[in-house]
């Protein structure tokens, strides 16, 4: 998925600064955006919070009590924080919080 995100870069020109990010959404989140994935076209310095800020404007107060409770993956690896920073292309897996020990 990611080598498709790039090659539609390579396509499309020079970029700036911002992130082309695809969104895969799991469980509570998969049911608050209605959606299984989306692609999100952010501009600027783009960090995972950047990502959590679109996806509660695009689906509303559902999706924000959602992504309260969430872990991330950024490009499979699990984000410490909402302030990760994030490639020019990259995935976000938005997962369900996990129990156990």
């Amino acid at each position: 998925m990611e080598q498709e995100l790039r090659d539609d870069l390579d396509h499309g020109g020079a970029r700036g600064t911002g992130a082309l990010v695809r969104v895969r959404h799991f469980a509570a989140a998969r049911a608050a955006a209605g959606v299984p994935e989306e692609e999100l076209d952010l501009a600027g310095e783009v960090d995972l919070g950047a990502v959590v800020a679109e996806l509660e404007r695009r689906h509303g107060d559902r999706m924000a009590r959602v992504l309260a409770s969430v872990s991330f993956l950024v490009d499979g690896v699990a984000a410490r924080g909402r302030d990760t920073p994030l490639p020019a292309v990259c995935s976000v897996d938005v997962l369900p919080p996990f129990a156990g020990g």
